[in-house]
């Protein structure tokens, strides 16, 4: 058996290449978009694939089963109840996939509804005759130390509390069923918004699971649904749209496809016809100088996401990124299907050198300045963290606003009074105290090294 876990960090997404190696027949689980290394990987083993099988309808991510169909003539595979534009292979419980003879590797379908309706795992069987699997790929139904959230309201017609009550079963009855020694690879893992308390482990057994996860220990189904659905961290905005989309007959993505460079000219035009700049620098040296309305999305963190927080899925992008980033930004943004990205500026330092007159630098504190500005005058303190982090502690006065709900809920803020905004360390409240200058706010802080950086001074 020849079994590769592809781990996306900037997504915390994992996918699979599952083959035989005597018959050369391979399946990849979870594409992503760009399917480059599926291919290559494939091609240097000398494998065939001749199917992509989705978990469920992912929301986070646009799946690459449309490219990896067009590539290699591989069928599609969803879950039986699943409902798509373009034709796919319906996969029923209980349903058997052999990858090479009747001794080769096979695959089996276990239905597990309960993040969505159509959600499925995959058993992997190292040969048919086998009794136990070797793994199973458990999608967003389990994660290491997590169970996926029934609440993210990507399926129509059914409520989070009937998804509970699918997980419910799909978790403690059937996965909870499988032997100790069968292995887990989740379709997730830590800093996904697919749940709250994924690890950062790419792997695990149905053993540990059964011991450390706390979804996974013996509760009745309302005490599951009760400790599942707590504290779960607010959706980014394009969660909707791609679950959509992963269901449509849409464009595909080329392989090939370059992001144009974009002169001054060209550049200036296409700001004045309402493009939007995402920086993709990293936050010093957007602090040190940027162009004025320019939203802070560094291509070092978990970009694709925080893109899908702060502006529209069809919103024309033009991107600026430090040189070589070019590529990675604007793919990482095909990734949730945001194709609106027309080029990238070509010579950043010139343009700012030649264009004084837009260029603002960030107000950046440290927790001594923020003491000291509060001294002087009222400060609105916004922290931006999720439901989790905030448990531990807050600055005093501050009013709580998720990155993820910070432009729809802009408006509940004063845009003329001094604004600090804070995260755990400063990544995230770069991206919305630039979000906010980008919303007209007229005086935006953040704070440097964010509540860590606080709690420290209050320590010390």
């Amino acid at each position: 058996m020849i079994f590769t876990q592809y781990y996306l960090d900037c997504l915390s997404q994992a996918s699979y290449l599952i083959a035989d190696e005597e018959s050369g027949n391979a399946v990849v689980v979870d594409p992503r978009r760009d399917i480059g290394e599926y291919l290559a990987d494939a091609e240097e083993r000398g494998l065939r694939i001749i199917g992509a099988i989705n978990t469920h309808f992912h929301a986070d991510f646009v799946s690459g089963h449309l490219e990896l169909a067009d590539a290699t003539g591989a069928w599609i595979g969803y879950g039986e109840v699943a409902e798509t534009e373009f034709d796919s292979r319906a996969l029923a419980e209980g349903e058997r996939i052999p990858l090479g003879g009747p001794d080769g590797v096979t695959l089996e379908i276990m239905a597990t509804p309960g993040h969505t309706p159509e959600s499925i795992s995959v058993l992997v069987y190292e040969r048919g005759t086998d009794e136990t699997p070797y793994g199973v790929l458990t999608g967003d139904a389990l994660f290491i130390g997590d169970v996926g959230r029934p609440d993210l309201l990507a399926s129509f017609g059914v409520t989070a509390t009937q998804l509970g009550e699918m997980l419910y079963d799909s978790v403690q009855h059937k996965l909870m069923g499988l032997a100790d020694e069968v292995r887990v690879f989740p379709a997730h893992g830590a800093g996904s918004a697919c749940g709250k308390n994924l690890s950062t482990e790419t792997q695990s057994t149905i053993g540990e699971q059964r011991r450390f996860n706390y979804a996974c220990q013996p509760m009745t189904q309302e005490q599951f649904l009760a400790v599942v659905t707590a504290g779960q961290p607010p959706a980014p905005e394009y969660f909707g749209y791609n679950a959509t989309l992963n269901r449509q007959q849409r464009e595909l993505h080329a392989p090939d496809a370059a992001l144009p460079a974009l002169d001054a000219a060209a550049f200036d035009a296409a700001v004045a016809a309402g493009a939007v700049v995402i920086d993709a620098r990293e936050n010093t040296a957007f602090a040190a100088g940027h162009l004025a309305g320019a939203i802070n999305v560094p291509v070092d963190g978990r970009m694709a996401e925080t893109v899908g927080m702060v502006t529209d899925p069809d919103a024309t992008i033009v991107l600026i990124a430090a040189d070589g980033d070019e590529l990675e930004a604007a793919t990482r943004l095909v990734r949730i299907g945001f194709d609106g990205a027309i080029g990238y500026l070509e010579d950043v330092e010139g343009y700012l050198l030649s264009h004084q007159d837009q260029v603002r630098r960030a107000s950046r504190l440290t927790p001594d300045q923020l003491v000291r500005a509060q001294a002087d005058h009222p400060v609105q303190i916004v922290d931006i963290r999720g439901p989790g982090e905030v448990e531990a502690g807050m600055l005093p006065g501050a009013l709580t606003i998720p990155l993820a709900e910070l432009r729809s809920r802009a408006g509940e803020l004063d845009p003329h009074a001094p604004t600090v905004l804070y995260c755990a360390g400063g990544w995230r409240s770069s991206v919305g105290a630039s979000l906010l200058r980008h919303e007209g706010f007229d005086d935006v802080s953040d704070i440097l090294g964010g509540y860590s950086a606080w709690d420290a001074m209050a320590l010390a």
